[in-house]
């Protein structure tokens, strides 16, 4: 019986990825949907690596920095619905519980609430605990311990006991999983104090973000997204070295630009890639701003960005009201870079609707690279 349960829970969960629907998640490697294959032209133009450079997918990534971390502490081990013996859902885990065994890889009941208040006990304790969570969507179910227990717990004990755990797993949209597996919390998590929210877009991102957040004494939140774990990057030679961090905290410039600032995170950010590319034939130069990290947010990379451009547009998958767009405008408008401006911010966000379950209205629900493009046109006035 609870074989049978977890078995119609892991399918409900995976979604495409996992089940092969011919959607989004089981295409080939470096031709995924829904405007993932742009892939080549970005290799060849937009984040080329040096020579000594090689391709990783994000899933990959993710798990090299897991074994790195776990070889690295002893006090560091994973534990999840499905990470040891079935190797992860979406197979971040792989190899990892034959590697490292029982004690270290450790498979969870169906039990949110149980296994997160085990995570944040054990790293109250002194240990390191990563949390997988199946998709962040079930974090609901353990909310209380993320935000009452782990994020508030070192301001009440007066920094006597810190908390340092990390929570990942994919996060936002997915393709045909319905309302109820597909919203984004990246705006939830990045509003409370005393979490760090992180968000990766590529394998570099993947890589560096997990093993900063492993290392970290807070909590830490990773937001992945199911649909970027199969798509490759080039990773770097810097990038390939156990010792690699991509810190907290700051974004990154995915591309230099002179008229218009596109701010974004996770799969987002490749969007408004593959529509800087479009633009660029007609003139336009679109900087686009990879955020990584939702809190604390780098508001100073991106003043940067909009007083040299004069222009700003937010994408995010996310709901539009109190949404992590909402927070860079507010900001903007706060801060010395609100002069700078030519033309009001504006945000493109998912629909403000629970997420359908027919295609054309997931898509629709969604800013497309189309949406990207009609709104730089729109802002400059072209």
């Amino acid at each position: 019986m609870a074989a049978a349960a977890g078995a119609l829970r892991r399918l409900a969960r995976c979604g495409p990825q996992q089940v092969g629907s011919g959607r989004a998640g089981s295409a080939a490697p470096g031709v995924s949907p829904q405007g993932l294959g742009r892939l080549p032209q970005l290799r060849r133009g937009i984040h080329g690596s040096a020579p000594a450079a090689i391709q990783v997918t994000v899933r990959d990534a993710l798990n090299q920095a897991l074994d790195e971390e776990l070889e690295r502490d002893g006090r560091v081990f994973l534990l999840g619905e499905e990470v040891a013996q079935y190797d992860g859902a979406y197979k971040i885990s792989r190899g990892l519980w034959k590697k490292y065994g029982d004690k270290r890889i450790i498979d969870t009941p169906i039990s949110e609430m149980g296994f997160t208040g085990i995570a944040v006990g054990a790293a109250m304790a002194g240990l390191r605990p990563i949390c997988e969570f199946m998709t962040f969507n079930f974090s609901m179910q353990a909310i209380d311990q993320v935000i009452n227990s782990a994020a508030k717990t070192l301001y009440m004990s007066a920094g006597v006991v810190p908390v340092p755990v990390v929570f990942r797993g994919p996060n936002g949209a997915s393709a045909g999983v319905g309302a109820q597996h597909s919203q984004c919390f990246a705006a939830w998590y990045g509003h409370c104090p005393g979490l760090k929210v992180v968000s990766p877009w590529s394998s570099e991102d993947a890589k560096g973000l997990l093993k900063a957040s492993v290392r970290d004494d807070n909590p830490v939140v990773m937001l992945e997204n199911e649909l970027m774990y199969g798509v490759p990057f080039e990773m770097s030679e810097e990038a390939q070295s156990k010792d690699f961090l991509v810190p907290i905290g700051k974004a990154k410039i995915e591309r230099q630009g002179t008229h218009v600032t596109l701010v974004s995170h996770s799969r987002s950010v490749g969007h408004c890639l593959e529509a800087a590319a479009v633009l660029v034939k007609e003139g336009v130069e679109c900087e686009v701003v990879n955020l990584r990290t939702i809190r604390p947010m780098d508001v100073e990379s991106i003043e940067a960005s909009v007083v040299k451009t004069n222009h700003l547009i937010t994408v995010e998958g996310g709901w539009p009201q109190f949404g992590v767009g909402a927070e860079i405008c507010a900001k903007i408008m706060e801060g010395p870079a609100f002069n700078y401006l030519d033309a009001p911010a504006v945000r493109l966000t998912g629909a403000d609707v629970p997420m359908p379950y027919a295609k054309i209205l997931e898509d629709n629900c969604l800013p497309q690279v189309k949406d990207i493009i009609f709104a730089v046109k729109k802002i400059l006035n072209i």
